[in-house]
């Protein structure tokens, strides 16, 4: 039986009657959700071996998602988990064929299509396999997506996420659970017998609310989130005080609000670095930060059991024990280098610098200049009136053009925006071309800033 597994159910049984979930429908208890996992699996019907089904997770931030994912794994199904961010034409894809389990059921035309109550079954004995086998696609724009195969990293996270000795936290959760990131974090709680407060959607103030109503311990944020935190006019007046581990990540953060992240919530802030294929690469503590300001520009060192090194062209390659098993159909990664699609840097120290997505470098000037467009994003946004900021290219008749989208919080003009950015870097090719003022950015629904919609926007 695996061993990941028999560590979930040992969780469930012992939680008793204390809250795994606060969500917006009430409270779930250990023993409630164990009851509704034994239905759900139940509810899913015998597997035939060498029959096994794919079941597809599209739910949102809600108890059953945990809990439909377990039925299914139990069941001795591949469980693929359907990412709430991605285009419809991508979830359909990535799903073909695979029996799904939705709380929205128009989204789905057609094929096995089941809600959480065609799953309400009678309680049948468990059988469970002796490894899980999960799916997460890619963030692909074009064709189907692919799909991430993972498995002996579940039973990594059994051995490392254990109970606190010091007794249950409570960590709030806003992440996608169909998402790695938010699907390990509550896979985690569960293993350590937390108590997890459930956010079906990101909203700066209800995070502040919960954190002192339900004196949360831990949280997650991405840093458009975490912005969104620090202007909130609730802050001030906020007890932050019960919060001990305070995680940053999928996205480069601007070394100012890092700073300002420690100066509010204290030295619980760190930041780590990971993909989908590989969810744990980097990571670096509060302790680290502490009278290093050179180092809040890093995501830390690589951790133990991965590799990480830098090609000729500047992008980061990893290996290690956190990695994919492969791309479904494709050949097992073994002990292969996986290319991150991150171009970075190594300090002398070993600490890494992500300088931005291979994919966003714009390349602009007669003379071909590549500019890492975070670069220029975190620049713009040390002027003191701007909050945020997205920068990419815009196809002209001379080529490619830098154009910036900027989130004020006082007046200021276009021309100064560009003398700050002319003053920072002293190279005319990191100036935008043009900028466009936003009252906010719009973010996926993982939080992450939607520089697609932005682009179409302004192409329209």
């Amino acid at each position: 039986m695996s061993f990941f597994l028999t560590k979930a159910l040992a969780a469930l049984d012992d939680g008793g009657d204390r809250p795994l979930f606060h969500h917006e429908n009430g409270v779930t208890t250990y023993h409630q959700a164990r009851a509704r996992l034994r239905r759900l699996h139940g509810g899913l019907g015998h597997e035939k071996p060498g029959h096994e089904k794919t079941v597809a997770v599209d739910l949102r931030n809600r108890p059953e998602t945990l809990l439909v994912q377990l039925a299914g794994l139990l069941r001795g199904s591949t469980v693929l988990m359907v990412p709430a961010s991605a285009p419809k034409p991508d979830r359909l894809a990535a799903a073909e064929g695979a029996t799904v389990v939705t709380d929205r059921p128009d989204d789905w035309p057609g094929g096995d299509v089941r809600t959480l109550d065609d799953l309400d079954g009678e309680p049948v004995p468990l059988d469970p396999p002796e490894t899980v086998h999960l799916l997460f696609p890619t963030g692909g724009t074009t064709g189907a997506p692919k799909l991430i195969r993972h498995s002996g990293i579940y039973d990594g996270m059994a051995y490392i996420f254990t109970p606190d000795p010091a007794g249950p936290g409570r960590m709030l959760l806003v992440a996608p659970m169909t998402h790695m990131t938010g699907n390990a974090a509550v896979l985690g709680a569960l293993l350590r017998r937390d108590t997890v407060v459930l956010q079906d959607g990101f909203d700066a103030g209800a995070v502040l609310a919960a954190i002192q109503e339900h004196r949360i311990d831990t949280l997650s944020l991405t840093p458009p989130r975490l912005a969104a935190v620090l202007d909130h006019p609730a802050r001030d007046s906020t007890d932050l005080g019960s919060v001990r581990s305070l995680s940053l990540g999928a996205a480069p953060l601007p070394p100012h609000r890092l700073a300002q992240a420690l100066d509010v919530f204290g030295p619980v802030v760190g930041q780590g670095y990971g993909l989908t294929e590989a969810p744990m690469i980097a990571s670096i503590s509060a302790a680290e930060l502490i009278d290093h300001p050179e180092r809040l520009g890093s995501v830390g060192r690589i951790v133990p059991g991965m590799e990480g090194r830098i090609t000729e062209d500047g992008e980061v390659e990893v290996r290690g024990l956190s990695m994919m098993d492969g791309y479904l159909g494709g050949p097992p990664i073994g002990a292969g280098w996986l290319r991150t699609g991150d171009l970075g840097r190594f300090d002398d120290d070993g600490y890494l610098y992500l300088l931005d997505r291979a994919d966003d470098v714009v390349v602009v000037g007669e003379h071909g200049t590549k500019v890492p467009s975070t670069v220029v994003e975190h620049a713009l946004e040390t002027h003191p009136a701007v909050r945020s900021a997205a920068v990419f290219g815009l196809a002209t008749e001379d080529g490619q053009v830098l154009h910036a989208v900027v989130v004020t919080s006082s007046e200021v003009t276009e021309d100064a925006l560009k003398a700050h950015a002319r003053e920072v870097f002293g190279q005319e090719h990191y100036v935008p071309a043009s900028v466009d003022f936003a009252d906010a950015l719009p973010l996926t629904e993982v939080g992450k800033v939607d520089k697609r919609a932005l682009m179409t926007s302004r192409t329209r």
